[in-house]
């Protein structure tokens, strides 16, 4: 669910409260002092600069104009990686500058436009260029117009009876904007629909849901057209519901863990130069983008025994999540990144980094902490061995595992998601998402389990309340780059054999009667690319074709899923099928195209599913030994239990890529053995 407000709180205070205004001059002068990274995201001046250029500039003379999108725009992938990595005869210390540019979509005139504008210069920005939307969908809601489409309601005469008639006051009523999804038609309309609910004596409103009414907003005009009150049920009370410290009831009688700390005696082991981490033998550039969020590019790890640093991941970030609301593409999931809380959401020993959205007017709102990075000591054990086998002898080495995570939670509404890219020093990078939050529920007249004849599409978590059935989809672009741009995939599929014995000597040699063994498919064309990864066992690994070991063997990363691998199982032709088809498999694998970085399309509200990943891959386009990018759907079906009321504890999935004969050996070998730093602090004396 999306933006929610009490309906009587003054919406300018709650917009420019909880999301200060930029000082511009200071931001200006600030990025004036150094110059950017090509994938830095663009600075408060910058915005500053890119939206003071689309508003003078003749191309869209409509008024109002409004932001919806407004992103960095980055350079051409063989530039970016000559400004990294150096080509021959050209050393990256000798970086070229590259250009500045922006992407704004925009809304104005009932249309929707689409400029370039270059910013390399932000004294000097220009509208490089112009087009207007004409296909299906519409860009992201903006926060400004959401808050508008919520001041609508209490002058709404049918909602104000349905209200009375429930016996409830307007006083107590939230209401929460949301797509409205595509149902077949043109839509021709930017419409949203408004979901109500009743707060009072608990914060948690959605689970007191004013079920059956549903009102419809013109987005461009702001009014409402549409009105349902299709039948009243109870609303379930607010006993019980309040999740807030103090609120929730007394503490359980069960002693609390003992409380822990982090030391590092030494401090942090990362370092943070502007947008560039570096870490044990990893180095990555950290952006932010209003869509994506979090955005990884340029990863890196250093090879202790080549001596070198090597390619590994050249851009990656959620392209969509799919909930039915297709959350990032209709909303800019990035504007939920609220800040972090020290000790909760991220420990002591974190660093925190800042991002710049633009607000509906095009002015830069800064997002404080929206990101976090620090160092993980879980106890994990990174390798270790014990040998009792040699005489008089006992050999036991253990390596501690440490790993770099960075952070970011999104809180689409009642769901919040925990999005954690964890760096490990073996060369791996494992992606997390925890679920968390309010899950989502309907009034009922049902107050127990037995009531229940029929399929009533979730379970009964508390009297008259019922959290429906429903599946999470997350969605990540994944440019890989193994050891330069030209990679393919390839299927390891793990396949049984009988043993038939030797025909030459007339039997069999072994008493075993099976085994199995590795048929190695590599992947020619997008379609051999696309996998269910339940279909059978299997390896699956990207690898580059130009490069080997001295052993000769290819050089990759494999892909491991790890939980979290529900594919859906809609029918093809359902609506939110059809905007959403490529959550029938998990793995994806495209051409790399600058263009092609949303899963869902660029133009997501009320899109149709013509536009966007699967689309893409029916052209077939050819991806061995080509520069390929992995899309990987994480997927969960969510059945809820009473656990999960009324506040659901975290609920975790992912996947890792693990380097597959990357390196000549074990990369963590020659790991120090475990410090005893700080031993003596953990003894209980009695």
């Amino acid at each position: 669910m999306k933006a929610q407000v009490p309906l009587l709180v003054m919406l300018t205070a709650v917009i420019l409260g909880s999301m200060p205004m930029v000082n511009t001059a200071a931001a200006a002068a600030a990025a004036a002092s150094s110059r950017p990274h090509p994938l830095d995201p663009l600075s408060a001046a910058e915005i500053t600069a890119v939206c003071a250029a689309v508003l003078a500039s003749p191309l869209v003379p409509a008024r109002p104009l409004h932001f919806h999108y407004v992103g960095l725009d980055e350079p051409d992938k063989p530039d970016v990686l000559a400004f990294a990595y150096g080509t021959a005869g050209s050393p990256s210390r000798r970086r070229p500058l590259l250009p500045r540019r922006a992407l704004v979509i925009a809304r104005a005139g009932g249309q929707s436009h689409e400029l370039r504008v270059d910013v390399t210069d932000a004294s000097r920005p220009s509208v490089l260029s112009h087009a207007v939307h004409r296909g299906a969908g519409f860009p992201p809601l903006t926060l400004e117009e959401q808050f508008a489409a919520l001041a609508l309601a209490p002058a709404c005469a049918p909602f104000a009876r349905s209200v009375r008639r429930r016996g409830l006051r307007m006083d107590d009523v939230v209401c929460s904007v949301l797509p409205a999804g595509w149902f077949g038609g043109a839509g021709a309309r930017r419409v949203a629909k408004m979901q109500c609910f009743v707060a009072g004596a608990t914060a948690n409103y959605y689970a007191r849901p004013i079920e059956g009414v549903t009102m419809v907003v013109d987005l461009d005009r702001m009014a409402i057209v549409g009105f349902r009150d299709r039948e009243a049920y109870p609303v379930p009370k607010a006993e019980g519901t309040d999740y807030r410290a103090g609120k929730a009831g007394p503490p359980l009688p069960e002693p609390e863990p003992a409380p822990g700390v982090v030391v590092q005696p030494e401090g942090r082991g990362f370092h943070i130069d502007g947008h560039v981490v570096r870490w044990a033998n990893w180095e990555f550039h950290l952006g932010f983008d209003m869509r994506a969020g979090a955005v990884i590019s340029l990863a890196s790890v250093h090879d202790a025994d080549a001596g070198t640093r090597r390619r590994v991941l050249y851009r990656g970030f959620v392209s969509e999540y799919y909930r039915t609301f297709l959350d990032a593409g209709e909303t800019n999931l990035g504007l939920w990144a609220y800040p972090l809380q020290p000790g909760g959401d991220c420990p002591d020993n974190a660093a925190y980094l800042d991002g710049y959205n633009a607000d509906q007017d095009g002015n830069p709102v800064k997002a404080g902490k929206m990101m976090c990075v620090f160092e993980r000591y879980a106890g994990d054990v990174a390798w270790r061995h014990t040998e009792s086998g040699l005489p008089d002898e006992l050999i036991a080495e253990v390596r501690p595992d440490v790993s770099l995570v960075v952070r970011m939670v999104v809180s689409a509404g009642n769901y919040d998601y925990i999005l954690d890219w964890e760096f490990k020093r073996s060369g791996s990078i494992k992606f997390v998402v925890s679920l968390t939050g309010l899950v989502e529920v309907k009034a009922t007249s049902y107050t127990h389990a037995d009531e229940i004849t029929s399929d009533a599409h979730g379970t009964l978590v508390s009297e008259n309340t019922l959290a429906i059935y429903h599946d999470h989809y997350v969605m990540y672009h994944l440019d890989l780059d193994i050891d330069g741009t030209n990679n393919s995939f390839v299927k390891n599929v793990i396949t049984a054999k009988r043993n038939t014995g030797n025909p030459a000597t007339g039997g069999a040699d072994t008493p075993r009667r099976s085994y199995w063994t590795v048929r190695r498919e590599v992947a020619e064309t997008e379609a051999d690319g696309q996998m269910d990864v339940g279909t059978g066992p299997a390896d699956l690994a990207f690898v580059n074709p130009g490069k080997k070991t001295r052993l000769g063997n290819e050089v990759g990363y494999r892909l491991i899923p790890a939980g979290a691998t529900a594919a859906s199982v809609l029918a093809d032709d359902d609506f939110p099928q059809r905007r959403a088809s490529y959550t029938k498999k998990q793995v994806w694998v495209t051409p790399y195209n600058k263009s092609e970085k949303w899963a869902a399309g660029l133009y997501a509200d009320q899109s149709t599913g013509e536009d966007g990943l699967a689309a893409w891959s029916r052209r077939n386009r050819g991806i061995r030994n080509e520069d390929i990018v992995l899309w990987y759907t994480l997927g969960l079906h969510h059945i809820p239990y009473q656990e999960d009321f009324p506040v659901m504890p975290t609920l975790s999935g992912g996947f890792e890529l693990r380097p597959s004969n990357f390196f000549e050996r074990n990369p963590v070998l020659r790991a120090r053995p475990a410090s005893r730093h700080g031993s003596s602090r953990n003894c209980s004396c009695t």
